[in-house]
């Protein structure tokens, strides 16, 4: 008899530091319809970080007003997933929005599946996610997110206007 995966809870229970979300949404969206920005390899962990848009803006009233003032329409974020394995990329990142799928496995593992036309992401790690470098911003007519984003972190204000590129190790590890 083969055994299938379950789907895991809600993504945001499996996070270890939900308190920022919680404070900026009411119902914390799930990651279906997200813009998958960018992935991060890391040997250390070794550990994988997207850097994602969630499909739904935060509740007005618990936006700073900065934001709103900004005239911010999306919220962007990164999730990072420890101990991977099993890693599977095929095809480029698509323009499209993807939903991320989380499914539980034994031992406290999941696997984590992006299928979209042309792109297979899929790989294994610990149930235990981190959320980080939290961002808003208002999204162009070309979907780029090359604009300056209003971060959550002091210090990602301090050094960053917007989302580095992805050689700046510091900001995807």
């Amino acid at each position: 008899m083969v055994e299938f995966p379950l789907m895991a809870p809600h993504w945001i229970y499996l996070v270890r530091n939900s308190d920022v979300l919680g404070t900026l949404y009411s119902d914390v969206p799930p990651l279906e319809s997200v813009r998958l920005r960018s992935f991060h390899l890391d040997w250390r962990g070794p550990a994988l970080t997207l850097r994602v848009d969630l499909p739904t803006y935060p509740d007005p009233d618990r936006v700073p007003l900065e934001w709103s003032e900004r005239g911010h329409d999306n919220l962007q974020l990164q999730v990072q997933f420890v101990a991977v394995e099993d890693l599977t990329v095929r095809g480029w990142i698509p323009t499209v929005p993807v939903d991320i799928s989380l499914a539980a496995l034994p031992c406290r593992r999941i696997l984590v599946r992006i299928a979209e036309v042309g792109f297979e992401f899929s790989f294994t790690a610990s149930d235990s996610l981190t959320i980080g470098h939290i961002s808003s911003y208002r999204m162009t007519e070309t979907r780029s997110d090359e604009v300056p984003h209003s971060f959550v972190s002091r210090l990602d204000t301090r050094l960053f206007t917007s989302p580095p590129g992805t050689h700046e190790s510091t900001f995807y590890q």
